[in-house]
């Protein structure tokens, strides 16, 4: 996980490599509407849950020792919100990566 998810196209708005354990990220510049893209890649035993506020989004991914789980979600928000921030939960034994684009 040393290197974080590649966005296909756009803006990347928050960004993390080589994290574990929990974490709380502002996506720079709140969220717009249109498409938000959320990355994310981890590796070790347990489950990651992935969380953008105020949006309500959660979703979570199953990790697992020696390969890289990985998953791709993507948002049409239909307004702006000023202020957003994305929230990762898991263990202190997955190692992941993240990546938040428009």
């Amino acid at each position: 996980m040393s290197r974080a998810p590649v966005l296909p196209e756009g803006e990347i708005v928050a960004q993390v490599a080589n994290a574990s354990g929990n974490r709380e990220m502002e996506i720079r510049g709140g969220i717009k509407a249109g498409a938000l893209s959320v990355l994310v890649n981890c590796q070790g035993q347990g489950k990651l849950t992935v969380s953008l506020e105020p949006v309500g989004l959660s979703f979570p991914l199953e990790c697992v020792n020696g390969e890289v789980s990985s998953t791709f979600n993507q948002l049409d928000l239909k307004r702006d919100r000023g202020h957003g921030t994305v929230s990762v939960t898991a263990p202190s034994s997955v190692r992941w990566a993240l990546t938040v684009g428009r």
